[in-house]
């Protein structure tokens, strides 16, 4: 199956979107039965409590939840304060907030905290540039808000593009506006389908595959059960492990039969470039320690850049560390998702 597809359908009874690109998945979505309102992007109105000495943040009272917010400058406690889910907590803590919003649709991003119009950087064509840049000074006219504009604008009219920014602009608006009174639900975070129809549609795809068996039908259902074990193959024999524990995810990587002496090195590489993949689909994050096979200290600055290049494009954010004396390598990636193997068992119970 060439090309680039998407698949919205369902897995286990709930809602899923798959990403695939000449048959190979690259990026997947399930519904994770997350209590309303607390998944990344929710939108809540808040009320500060309580300052971390020390800690450099500020719980804030949420809707039947509580919420762990780092910018505290101008904070007082009782507070009301609008906020944006930016990942799933770890067990037992506080759901990770910020003030800093962002109301995100498929063509642009509005953004009420940083002021300014831009234009994806994406976007090489200067012609390009000079129309989408009218287009985002006529449609943020008047207002003190800031904007984005999407790569996928390149290729969108420009009604399309007119009236995307004016319903962005206006949630935007009436959202800001709501800043007073207790903690309040406001916006409910994207669903899968939603997601995948935002942020996968750049580049266009070649086909959008719909309905409940559409996981069924191209593939996708064979391709999820293959990340529920830790077991990883990569070319020439090589795998990988990759296995979550309550204090960090454990990546091990070995040659296999490849007794060369270039076994190691070319295993390691295939694991650097596969492991953000990996990371993705599984919705694995926090502390990530990585146990190539072994390699001469030589070879170490060459792997960290493929490293470096594999988790460039990434969404969630990540922060490569570096080496162990131990002769790991170490790197923390954000909670955008819960993992997979959770939601799953979740979906069976």
């Amino acid at each position: 199956m060439k090309g680039r597809v998407i698949v919205l359908g369902e897995f286990h009874g709930r809602e899923g979107a798959a990403l695939m690109v000449d048959g190979r998945l690259e990026d997947l979505l399930v519904d994770s039965g997350e209590a309303e309102g607390f998944a990344p992007g929710a939108i809540l109105r808040g009320v500060t409590d309580r300052q971390m000495k020390g800690q450099g943040g500020v719980f804030v009272k949420l809707p039947g939840a509580k919420g762990y917010l780092r910018e505290t400058k101008g904070l007082a406690p009782g507070q009301p304060v609008l906020v944006q889910v930016t990942g799933y907590p770890e067990q037992g803590k506080a759901v990770p907030v910020t003030r800093r919003l962002l109301f995100k649709s498929r063509l642009c991003i509005v953004t009420p905290s940083a002021h300014g119009l831009n234009i994806s950087r994406r976007i090489k064509d200067g012609g390009d540039r000079v129309r989408l840049e009218v287009l985002a000074a006529a449609g943020m006219a008047g207002s003190e808000h800031g904007l984005i504009l999407r790569s996928a604008a390149a290729l969108a009219e420009d009604d399309d593009i007119v009236a995307d920014i004016a319903q962005m602009r206006g949630l935007a608006e009436t959202v800001m506006a709501d800043a007073s009174g207790g903690p309040e639900f406001l916006v409910d975070a994207p669903t899968p389908h939603e997601a995948a129809w935002r942020d996968w549609s750049d580049p266009v795809p070649d086909e959008v595959a719909q309905g409940s068996d559409a996981f069924a039908r191209h593939g996708v259902e064979e391709l999820i059960d293959a990340l529920l074990v830790p077991e990883v193959r990569l070319p020439g024999g090589a795998h990988m492990a990759v296995e979550p524990t309550c204090a960090l995810i454990s990546v091990d990587v070995n040659t296999g039969p490849d007794t060369s002496p270039a076994a190691s090195l070319k295993a390691n590489i295939a694991a650097a470039r596969d492991l953000p993949r990996q990371l993705r689909l599984r919705g694995l994050g926090g502390q990530i320690t990585v146990d190539f096979a072994p390699i001469p200290k030589r070879d170490r600055a060459a792997l960290e850049q493929q490293l470096r290049t594999a988790f460039r494009g990434e969404a969630a954010e990540t922060s490569l560390a570096g080496w162990t004396p131990l002769g790991n390598f170490e790197l923390q990636r954000k909670r955008d998702r819960l993992p997979l193997a959770a939601v799953l068992k979740q979906s069976k119970i």
